[in-house]
Parts: C-alpha cells; sequence; structure tokens
C-alpha cells in the first residue's frame, strides 16, 4: 500500500471521529457495540470452524492460528504496521519457498497452522471505539481463539502496543503468569511514553504492572535510556542488551522456561534484527540480531509455547522485493513450528 493511500485511510478514520461526536450518545453506542460484537463474531466462528476441524481430524495436542490485529497508531513515529498482516500472509504462501519449517512441520496441515483472520480494527476506530475498549477487544478475541481447544494464538502486529491485552487474555484465560520472551532492540518498558498509557513503547509496563508475567526476558536491547533501564529494575526485568551478546550467547540459546507457570509466551519485534537482515521496521537500530542467531534462541528454547507474536514489521520502508515480509513470515513459521505438537 502507498504511503498516500495509508494517509487517505488514517484522514478517513479521523472525520470519522469527528462525525460519530455529533450522533446522541444512546443512537452511537448501540451502534459501536453492534460493531464490536459482528467484528468478534467472525473472530469466534472461525475459531469454531477451525478448532472444529483440527479436533475432526485427531492427534493435535496444539495449533498454531494466526490472528491479525492490524493496530498502528500507537507508535510513536511510524504506524505503517497496520498494514502488515495481509503481507506476511501473502510472503508465508507466495511460493518462494516450500512449506515445510526447519524442524520439518509441514504448513500445509491443519493441524499444524490454522488461521482466523484479522479483527478489523480500522473499522472499530472509525465508529469512535477508544483504546481502552479497543485493547479490551483485542484481549476477548485472543480468548476467543484459546476457547477451541487445541488452537493456541499466533498474532500478527501491529504495533507492539497489542502485546499487553495479548498477554493479559493469555494469563487470565490459563488462571496464571506466563514466562515472556522478548526479542526487540527497545524495553518498551516506559512508564508511559509521549503521556500515552497504551504506546507501543509501554506495553511491557502494563504487562509487568498487571502480573501477567512471571519472568521477562528482553532481548536484542541496544536502544534503553535511564527510564528503560530504572523500569527494567523496578519490575525485575532481565535485559539483555546487544554489547554483551557474545557473553551472553550461550546462555540465550539454551533457555529453559515456564517451569513452575502457564508457560512461555514470545514477543518478537522485527526490529531485534540487525537492519540488514530486516530494513522494513519504523525504528532503524544498527547492531542487532542476525536471523540465525533469533532461530538459535527460538529454536533451542525448552518449554510450553502456549502463545506469541510478530510484531512491527513496516511495509512502508520495506525494499521493493519485500525482503522484510519475508523475513517477518520465516519468523512466524518458525514460530509456529514451537507452538504445534
Amino acid at each position: 500500500m502507498s504511503f498516500m493511500a495509508a494517509m487517505n485511510i488514517g484522514r478517513r478514520g479521523i472525520h470519522c471521529l469527528h462525525t460519530v461526536n455529533k450522533v446522541p450518545k444512546d443512537v452511537l453506542v448501540a451502534g459501536q457495540n453492534r460493531v464490536v460484537e459482528a467484528s468478534l463474531t467472525l473472530i469466534r466462528e472461525q475459531a469454531k470452524l477451525k478448532g472444529a476441524l483440527v479436533r475432526a481430524l485427531g492427534g493435535a495436542k496444539a495449533t498454531s492460528t494466526l490472528l491479525g490485529v492490524p493496530l498502528g497508531h500507537n507508535s510513536s513515529y511510524l504506524q505503517g504496521p497496520a498494514f502488515a498482516p495481509p503481507l506476511v500472509r501473502e510472503a508465508m504462501w507466495c511460493g518462494s519457498t516450500n512449506s515445510t519449517t526447519e524442524e520439518g512441520k509441514v504448513l500445509d496441515d491443519p493441524k499444524v497452522l490454522a488461521d482466523v483472520g484479522d479483527l478489523p480494527v480500522q473499522e472499530l476506530r472509525d465508529c469512535g471505539i477508544g483504546d481502552e475498549r479497543l485493547m479490551n477487544i483485542v484481549s476477548e478475541s485472543v480468548k476467543l481463539v484459546m476457547e477451541e481447544d487445541p488452537l493456541r494464538p499466533l498474532v500478527l502486529g501491529g504495533d507492539h502496543s497489542i502485546s499487553y491485552p495479548i498477554v493479559r487474555a493469555v494469563s487470565e484465560k490459563l488462571g496464571g503468569p506466563v514466562d515472556v520472551l522478548h526479542l526487540d532492540a527497545h524495553p518498551d518498558i516506559y512508564d508511559r511514553f509521549e503521556g500515552n498509557y497504551y504506546s507501543h513503547a509501554s506495553s511491557f509496563a502494563r504487562i509487568m504492572e498487571g502480573g501477567y508475567a512471571r519472568r521477562l526476558l528482553q532481548v536484542g536491547l541496544r536502544s534503553i535510556n535511564s527510564e528503560g533501564r530504572e523500569q527494567g529494575k523496578r519490575f525485575g526485568v532481565e535485559q539483555y542488551e546487544m554489547r554483551t551478546f557474545s557473553k551472553d550467547r550461550h546462555f540465550l540459546e539454551n533457555l529453559k522456561l515456564g517451569e513452575g507457570v502457564k508457560g512461555v509466551y514470545i514477543s518478537i519485534d522485527v526490529d531485534c534484527l540487525d537492519p540488514g537482515f530486516a530494513p522494513g521496521v519504523s525504528h532503524i537500530e544498527p547492531g542487532g540480531l542476525s536471523f540465525r542467531d533469533v532461530l538459535n534462541i527460538l529454536q533451542n528454547l525448552q518449554g510450553n509455547l502456549v502463545a506469541g507474536d510478530v510484531v512491527e514489521y513496516n511495509p512502508q520502508r520495506d525494499t521493493a522485493d519485500g525482503m522484510t515480509s519475508m523475513v517477518a513470515a520465516k519468523l512466524v513459521r518458525e514460530l509456529t513450528a514451537k507452538i504445534s505438537k
């Protein structure tokens, strides 16, 4: 999608917000409720269908299930991640590679990978739904997927603000905290970045405040200031910076997480990678992880992976041939292999 097309979508949403403010409150609320219910019904029925299919086939203990959350407005810089989910799916199935992951899982197998589509974020915002309710809707959509055993959510962002409602939903649905492995150039743990409680730079502060994670390991950091370090100490976060990665590599490539809690959640911000591997991100930060570094950490991880997300791919900054979409797609593929069993 072109930059101008994206801007036009943004203007449409802003214009609609001005319009809904003139509508009587009872009419507006009733209309919003219908849009919310329709949005959740789509996810619910897709999840029911895919869950029933997997159960009918038999033999699956966990099926990775794609859920797109095309939300970009909580980004502090560029909002292109809102357009990522369909392009990641396109890259996954474009035919330039086969459907088998490095660990031998076949993505064509519906017991390995399901897809319940995208939450219609723009349409929800167009009818005047604000962030607090929107985050609750994201949480509810994740829970709808989890209700259909053996589906496990793998969420396509979107900016990193979505990790908060996702982890919250996973923790609430499972009845306790999880261990979180967070790969990112930034700690995203500001209290309220630029005054925004739901900022993509504050999502992990919300997660830790809510008690939804027991351990939070942040890997790939190379843009962290004093507040990021202070917040890390406040919440007991294990922060691994790139400047010490050579020393930390052996530990990080042999992680064992999730014992004594409800499982492991993995959040991958595409900018954890060095921009030489993934230029299509909003915040280009040199000196990052290689793609193989990330896969070594992921593939060697011991633990029950209950859900995950891949976020912050920005198609508006990608190369002409969509290099970063292929990178994001492979991250999704290999996370799928880790989740499904």
